[in-house]
């Protein structure tokens, strides 16, 4: 096994295993309260996550060119069920993102982010990138965002319009041309916030979020009220303060939140060391791929994976409004755990056809 492999599985298994470690350290509190059941939230993520390891596995034999072969039903599959979730999924907290099943949630977009990814590598590898091309595959991406939008899922529509514009950028797209679309693109969102008074409320509770601290700002302020009093090595394992009916389901979009109060500068500089791992092995792969769909595939998944990551960050720090996407390999929820793993061995695929 090449070592940038193998530093790239350890890296996936021990923040995953970790991150099973901090659902249940973060939700007992709360699943003891709504479900009496202490162990819910962990056994759901644990099955999930043990799903997720199978499909890994088996995923990272299949000669990831068989994806460009079906790009286009993969694409369409998704696409499919994005609109079937508007008529037929389950709403939850005000989304309607999910198929139920029994008391497990499947959620589309979360499928879909790596169905696009795979249109738009063999787009790109197989025909000469125009700014002509570039604003199809932009229109493409913005299509599915909109879809997305009606659910709505703010967080996710963005990270795959992020990750898109990442992958153009990395096949060398005219800067030039994403400088018109950028402006193009604030204006864009500039009606989105405007149109939502709840996106509203999001913003100036981002700006000042004691301005209304019961409401809008209510988050924000029991994520610093965690992240805070850390310190260096944290409470320790267990004894976070906040996930005791302080902070919103901790388990979910806010348990960096969690692992910082527990385990303090050192626990978050071993998360950073673990998704840098990650990301700077996915780039290498991506850079030593054979053709080019591996390596705007690999690229696309990567770009993906970072950008959420970051942006998940951002929020629970107060960087920026709160925008409800997970944290990968860590928050609780068994579609975004399932396909991030499942992407993982697309790109360790990838990596065993490298020069």
């Amino acid at each position: 096994m090449k070592k940038n492999t193998f530093f790239f599985i350890m890296s996936i298994t021990l923040i995953s295993l970790f991150g099973l470690m901090m659902v249940y350290s973060a939700s007992y509190v709360w699943a003891d309260y709504k479900f009496a059941d202490p162990y819910k939230y962990l056994k759901n993520q644990g099955l999930f996550l043990i799903l997720g390891f199978v499909l890994m596995y088996f995923i990272s034999k299949i000669d990831y060119r068989v994806y460009l072969k079906h790009s286009n039903k993969i694409f369409l599959i998704c696409f499919i069920l994005l609109i079937l979730v508007l008529i037929f999924g389950t709403e939850r907290n005000g989304s309607k993102s999910w198929f139920g099943i029994g008391s497990f949630g499947v959620q589309p977009s979360e499928f879909m982010k790596l169905a696009l990814a795979i249109l738009i590598a063999k787009i790109l590898s197989f025909n000469k990138l125009t700014d002509k091309l570039v604003f199809k595959i932009l229109i493409l991406a913005v299509l599915v965002f909109g879809l997305i939008m009606l659910q709505p899922d703010f967080g996710t529509g963005v990270i795959i319009l992020m990750g898109t514009v990442g992958l153009l950028f990395a096949a060398g797209a005219n800067l030039k041309f994403f400088g018109k679309l950028g402006i193009m693109g604030i204006a864009a969102f500039a009606v989105l916030i405007a149109s939502a008074p709840y996106r509203i409320k999001r913003i100036l509770s981002f700006l000042n979020p004691w301005e209304d601290p019961l409401g809008s700002g209510f988050q924000i302020i029991q994520s610093l009220y965690a992240i805070g009093p850390g310190g260096l090595l944290g409470f320790g394992l267990g004894n976070s303060r906040q996930k005791h009916f302080y902070l919103p389901e901790p388990q979910t979009d806010f348990i960096f939140s969690i692992i910082s109060e527990e385990f303090g500068f050192l626990g978050i500089l071993l998360l950073a060391i673990l998704f840098t791992i990650i990301i700077v092995c996915g780039v290498n792969i991506a850079l030593k791929s054979k053709d080019l769909f591996g390596k705007f595939l690999a690229f696309g998944i990567i770009f993906e994976l970072a950008f959420q990551t970051i942006l998940n960050l951002m929020v629970v720090v107060g960087l920026i409004p709160v925008t409800g996407v997970t944290l990968p390999f860590l928050s609780y929820g068994g579609s975004s755990l399932m396909i991030t793993l499942m992407s993982m061995g697309i790109i360790l695929n990838i990596s065993k056809h490298q020069k």
